[in-house]
């Protein structure tokens, strides 16, 4: 929906179709971010209630949803970017007492800079190799101690 004027009756037909396709009327609504760039932290937490980051993946090239380059770090964060970013991930790990390798995912508008939080994946993720050749840190080896 593109046009407030659009609203109402946008709304309405997509209740009608989760109505049709659902037995229910309900829909949510997302912002829509057109310049879109995927990012994401790698973290890891211990029992004892620390967390820390390994900085940041860019993940934006993908074709049918699947990551096609990952570059690390993320050529277009400024360095108070970086931190903001990094700083959302590690309070997300805090605050839910995370232990392990995980990590939190967010969508950044290339035009505000402002981030959208995705979700987190609690696992080694396929990518995390790109993050091991640019900190030197083994996340595997640092997961299990």
């Amino acid at each position: 929906i593109r046009a407030e004027a659009d609203l109402a009756r946008e709304v309405m037909e997509g209740k009608r179709e989760a109505k049709a396709a659902f037995g229910k009327d309900e829909v949510y609504l997302e912002k829509l971010i057109e310049r879109a760039r995927h990012v994401e932290v790698q973290v890891l937490g211990d029992t004892h209630g620390n967390a820390v980051h390994l900085f940041e993946r860019d993940c934006s090239i993908q074709r049918r949803n699947q990551k096609v380059v990952e570059r690390a770090p993320a050529p277009y964060l400024s360095e108070e970017l970086r931190q903001e970013l990094c700083g959302y991930a590690l309070k997300i790990a805090r605050e839910t007492s995370y232990i392990g390798a995980g990590t939190v995912e967010f969508l950044q508008d290339a035009d505000t800079g402002k981030f959208y939080f995705i979700e987190v994946n609690p696992r080694i993720q396929v990518e995390h190799t790109v993050t091991e050749q640019v900190t030197g840190i083994d996340i595997v080896k640092a997961q299990i101690h």
